[in-house]
C-alpha cells in the first residue's frame, strides 16, 4: 500500500508529506517539477528513508505519471500540484493556466486508466484527493456569510480562475467516468516551509533585515487563517472517510485583516527578537510598515464555513492563529539557514519587480 503526492515539494505538500510519514508508515512516492516554490530542502529530514520516494517530474507528463502509478500501484492519488500565488498569475497567467488546467486534466486522464485497471478492492478502496482553494468562489462583503461547499464559484484572478477549472473538472470526471474524487477548499494556509513571496513570512524575513514590510492597499483584506498542520490533518481525515464526489471546505475558524496580522507578527518579533539584536535602529517592527499600491482585483474577504466536516468527518483545527502564529514565528527564527538558502536569485528580483522596494539579500 501506498499513496502517489504531486506537488509534495512545496509548502503544504512538503508538510503533507512529512505529517503523513510522522502519523504511520505507509509509502508515499513524491512527484515534484521542482518550480521555484519547490524546494527538496524541506523534506530533508527524510533523507535515506525507504518510505518516501522522490521523483522530479510534472503531473502534465502522461507517460512519467503512468508509469509511476503502474509500478506503485498506489491506494491514493494527493493533488497539490499546482502554481499558486496570485500575484504571480497577475503578470504570468500562462503557467497557471497550463499546470492548473491542462496538467490536472493530464492527470485526471492517467489516473482514470489506471483506477480503470483496478479490480476488486483494489478499486472499490482508491481515491483521488483534490487540494483547491477558498479563492475559487470570489470575494464576500463584509457582513455576508463565510463560503460553504454550495456557494457559487466567481473567481477574480488568473489564479484563482484556474484553480476553479480544475475543481469542475475533477468533479466531471467523477459524474461522467465514475472516478473515485475528493475535493477540499482550504482558506489561507501559515507555517513552517512557507515560500517567502506570500504575506506572513514575508513579513518575517523582511522584519528580521530591517527592511520594509509591503502592505498592499490600506491592509484591510481580511482571510481566514489556517494553520498547515490542521490543513494537514483535515486532508488525512478528508481521505479516510470523505463521501466520494463531495467537497469538503477547511478553514481555521480565524478572521483576520493582513494589517492585524503583520501586527501580530512584528508585536511577536518585538518580544522573540527584539530589534536591538539585529542591530537595527527601531524601537519596533511596526515602524517598517510600509503601504504600497493594491494590486488588481484584489478579493477584499475570504471565509470558510467548516460546518460541513465538523459535522460529517469530526474535524476542527487544533490551533487557534494565536498559538499557530507564534509556532510559526519561532520555527523561522530557529530555521534561519532555510530562509538563507530560498532567498536568492528569482525571489529576489521578483520581490524588487512586485512590491517596488528593496528586495532582502
Amino acid at each position: 500500500m501506498s499513496v502517489l503526492v504531486t506537488g509534495g515539494a512545496g509548502f503544504i505538500g512538503s508538510n503533507f508529506v512529512l505529517d503523513w510519514l510522522d502519523q504511520c508508515d505507509e509509502p508515499v512516492i513524491n512527484l515534484d517539477a521542482l518550480t521555484y516554490a519547490g524546494n527538496l530542502e524541506n523534506l530533508a529530514r527524510l533523507q535515506g528513508d525507504a518510505r518516501h520516494t522522490f521523483v522530479r517530474g510534472d503531473i502534465g507528463d502522461a507517460g512519467l505519471v503512468s508509469s509511476l502509478l503502474a509500478e506503485h500501484q498506489p491506494r491514493a492519488v494527493v493533488n497539490f500540484a499546482a502554481e499558486s500565488h496570485v500575484d504571480r498569475s497577475i503578470h504570468g497567467p500562462a503557467e497557471f493556466i497550463q499546470t492548473n488546467i491542462v496538467g490536472t486534466f493530464n492527470l485526471l486522464e492517467s489516473v482514470r486508466a489506471y483506477w480503470n485497471g483496478l479490480e476488486g478492492e483494489a478499486k472499490a478502496g482508491f481515491r483521488f484527493l483534490h487540494v483547491s482553494t477558498d479563492e475559487v468562489y470570489g470575494s464576500l462583503g463584509k457582513t455576508e456569510p463565510a463560503f460553504t461547499e454550495t456557494h457559487r464559484y466567481e473567481p477574480n484572478s488568473p489564479y484563482s480562475a484556474s484553480k476553479a477549472a480544475s475543481d469542475h473538472l475533477v468533479r466531471a470526471y467523477h459524474h461522467t467516468y465514475g472516478l473515485p474524487v475528493l475535493t477540499t477548499n482550504c482558506s489561507n494556509n501559515y507555517g513552517p516551509y512557507h515560500f517567502p513571496e506570500k504575506l506572513i513570512p514575508l513579513v518575517i524575513h523582511n522584519a528580521l533585515a530591517g527592511k520594509p514590510l509591503p502592505i498592499y492597499g490600506d491592509g484591510q483584506q481580511i482571510r481566514d487563517w489556517l494553520y498547515v498542520g490542521d490543513h494537514c490533518s483535515a486532508i488525512r481525515r478528508v481521505l479516510e472517510a470523505g463521501r466520494l464526489g463531495e467537497t469538503y471546505n477547511i478553514g481555521g475558524w480565524n478572521e483576520k485583516a493582513n494589517l492585524d496580522v503583520v501586527h501580530t507578527l512584528c508585536d511577536i518579533l518585538d518580544e522573540l527578537a527584539p530589534p536591538a539584536t539585529f542591530n537595527l535602529p527601531i524601537a519596533s517592527y511596526r515602524s517598517l510598515i510600509t503601504y504600497v499600491k493594491d494590486r488588481p482585483g484584489h478579493d477584499r474577504r475570504y471565509a470558510i464555513d467548516a460546518s460541513k466536516i465538523q459535522r460529517e468527518l469530526g474535524w476542527k483545527p487544533a490551533e487557534t492563529f494565536e498559538t499557530g502564529i507564534r509556532k510559526t514565528v519561532q520555527w523561522y527564527l530557529n530555521n534561519q539557514a532555510w530562509v538563507r538558502n530560498i532567498t536568492s536569485g528569482e525571489y529576489r528580483n521578483w520581490v524588487e519587480t512586485q512590491y517596488a522596494v528593496e528586495a532582502v539579500a
